[in-house]
């Protein structure tokens, strides 16, 4: 079957964020009304890639996300690399960071923000202290915008 795109409202959080109004997310259809993530959001929170979505059809065709059916056991999180820190703003250098513990992404160069899909199976543990030392060091600051209890019991282990 070919992927679709599924669209999310997102709703503002502030004046300026999310600085979109709508996410699109390719996915591949996998019943009648369920599709499963092609791959990790920028701003959607509480969604991984893999995860099962229910969606609904518009007049126009466009499939539209309305609940999460299945979390796929992935985290999204988003890092943003400080155009003044060693990374000079690369999205590229953020998720190369990141790519020896299997973790993948995408990066949005636009509004200078990667997206890393970290598998259930990645070292929680390495790819935190990692976070936390480009946190604390000026690289980057980041958002937990999926994330699940081995994430949370390998922050706090």
């Amino acid at each position: 079957m070919d992927s679709v795109k599924v669209h999310f409202d997102l709703p503002r959080t502030s004046e300026d964020w999310p600085p979109v109004e709508i996410e699109s997310l390719w996915a591949q259809p996998v019943g009648d009304d369920v599709v499963r993530l092609g791959n990790a959001p920028w701003f959607v929170r509480g969604v991984a890639n893999g995860d099962l979505i229910r969606v609904r059809q518009d007049r126009d065709g466009r499939h539209w996300a309305t609940e999460q059916v299945e979390w796929s056991g992935r985290c999204t999180i988003r890092v943003v690399p400080f155009g003044s820190g060693p990374l000079r703003g690369s999205v590229q250098r953020v998720l190369d960071a990141f790519e020896p513990f299997g973790v993948t992404g995408e990066g949005i160069r636009r509004f200078g923000l990667a997206a890393l899909d970290v598998p259930a199976d990645a070292d929680l543990a390495a790819v935190q202290r990692v976070l936390r030392a480009g946190a604390r060091d000026g690289w980057w600051d980041y958002d937990e915008g999926c994330v699940g209890d081995d994430w949370l019991a390998a922050a706090s282990g």
